[in-house]
């Protein structure tokens, strides 16, 4: 799967881009706030309906502006046209999919499936468990549509909850009781499939963490990640375990009204040679990891969608010591096309540049090429 072109109007600083791309890699160079990450947000956009950098759409309209305009032309063994339009005037975004309106975000995630690394990926191994929670189920979200609207389901059904415990605790209503018993049993039921999905797809990925990471460090040290659910790693007995524990902290959610057991309240666990990378790794450590969880889910969702992902870096390479740097460059001859910011080639010597590859220049919105 290749992305051929991209059209942007009112994007950011791009009030009118047309950007054709190489099947190999794309070098965007530009220097800082000249618009080229915003080249890698608009793809982004037609791959998952949002942005990874702003959580309002209105801040990708262009100054001035009341719109904004993405058209992207994907190849896989068909031609696909993605149109994506967002008018800050009614607050509405329009997508289109082949010339068909698409009402549900839902139906364009995993169709077109997107990797990115970006510098806000030290999150995913050293900030808050919803950092990598947001990480592994994107991953799942995408291969597998049942997961995303488990998930999806499940979001709702604590919103419902949290509404029934803390009218519970303002009121006292024994009434609400019962309503309260019908919501626990959705939770427990969507609950438990999500952590069932998780355990296979965690005990599956270590197999592509182990790879990828290996490429970077050779054999020189060994990642793993851990899931459990309450400790308990069988699927057989998720229910029950799940069960278990809501009957435990019964009390304490009727007191605080919050929803103190389920999957939203899961870690997954790091380790590299059986030391946790959070508490006990190095920075170069936690980067490689980092690193290599997103070779990791670029290969894993293409073996399971059968579709390449697009292949996204943002402004990755500046962070990088020499050696790594040098082994993830030669690591993308493994990915076929992928999309790279940077701010100049000058201290990036160690990048393999093959004469298919494509250096794309941006400069105030401008688009040329090298």
């Amino acid at each position: 799967m290749n992305l051929k072109f991209l059209k942007l109007k009112n994007f950011r600083l791009h009030k009118n881009s047309s950007i054709e791309f190489s099947d190999n890699l794309n070098y965007i160079l530009g220097g800082n706030g000249q618009g080229k990450t915003s080249i890698l947000e608009a793809v982004y956009y037609i791959s998952t309906t949002k942005s990874y950098i702003a959580s309002s759409d209105y801040e990708a309209v262009s100054f001035s502006e009341n719109f904004f305009d993405i058209d992207a032309e994907i190849r896989d063994l068909t031609e696909n046209k993605i149109k994506l339009t967002y008018n800050a005037l009614s607050n509405k975004k329009e997508i289109s999919l082949n010339n068909k309106n698409v009402y549900s975000a839902a139906s364009i995630i995993g169709q077109f499936p997107i990797v990115i690394i970006t510098q806000s990926d030290y999150k995913i191994t050293l900030g808050a468990p919803a950092d990598r929670r947001k990480f592994i189920d994107s991953i799942i979200s995408q291969a597998s549509e049942t997961y995303l609207n488990l998930l999806l389901e499940y979001q709702k059904t604590l919103r419902q909850r949290s509404s029934l415990l803390n009218q519970i605790k303002e009121t006292n209503n024994s009434d609400l009781f019962k309503q309260l018993d019908v919501w626990t049993e959705t939770l427990v039921s969507r609950g438990a499939e999500i952590v069932k999905h998780r355990l296979k797809f965690v005990k599956l990925f270590n197999e592509y963490i182990t790879i990828c990471y290996r490429k970077i460090m050779n054999d020189a040290e060994k990642p793993i990640i851990k899931y459990s659910f309450n400790n308990c790693e069988d699927e057989d007995k998720v229910e029950s375990v799940f069960i278990e524990e809501l009957q435990k902290l019964r009390e304490q959610e009727l007191r605080r009204a919050t929803n103190l057991v389920g999957p939203h309240r899961d870690d997954f666990l790091f380790y590299v040679n059986d030391y946790e990378l959070k508490s006990f790794g190095s920075q170069g450590q936690n980067k490689t990891y980092q690193i290599a969880l997103k070779f990791g889910q670029f290969f894993f969702l293409k073996d399971v969608l059968g579709k390449t992902p697009i292949f996204l870096m943002d402004d990755v390479f500046g962070e990088l010591d020499s050696f790594r740097a040098k082994k993830i460059s030669e690591y993308l001859n493994d990915i076929g096309q992928a999309f790279i910011t940077l701010t100049d080639f000058a201290n990036f010597t160690h990048l393999n540049k093959s004469a298919n590859d494509k250096i794309i220049k941006v400069a105030q919105g401008n688009v040329s090429y090298a």
